[in-house]
């Protein structure tokens, strides 16, 4: 018998999470996607950032580490992500 779990239950809010967002590395994509998670949670700076360009220079992998309140925060703050033209990936 298997056991179905709510997706709430997986998490214990507030907790530190981490979201990892990919895009073609121009035009300051690291200052985009600080604009575009901080007003879902404001207390991150750039010291909440890591970057990681793509083996061949192309792309940048941008993870910012939050102290998520809520399923809903985390809710918001992928929809403004992936609705961005120049965000090609949220994970």
């Amino acid at each position: 018998m298997s056991e179905t779990h709510n997706s709430d239950e997986l998490f214990q809010f507030p907790c530190e999470f981490p979201i990892k967002v990919m895009g073609k590395d121009e035009d300051n994509f690291e200052q985009l996607v600080i604009e575009l998670v901080c007003p879902h949670a404001p207390e991150i700076g750039r010291d909440a950032l890591h970057s990681r360009p793509s083996k061949g220079g192309k792309y940048l992998a941008v993870t910012v580490t939050l102290y998520a309140q809520s399923r809903t925060q985390l809710d918001a703050i992928y929809n403004s992500l992936s609705q961005h033209k120049r965000v090609l990936m949220a994970l």
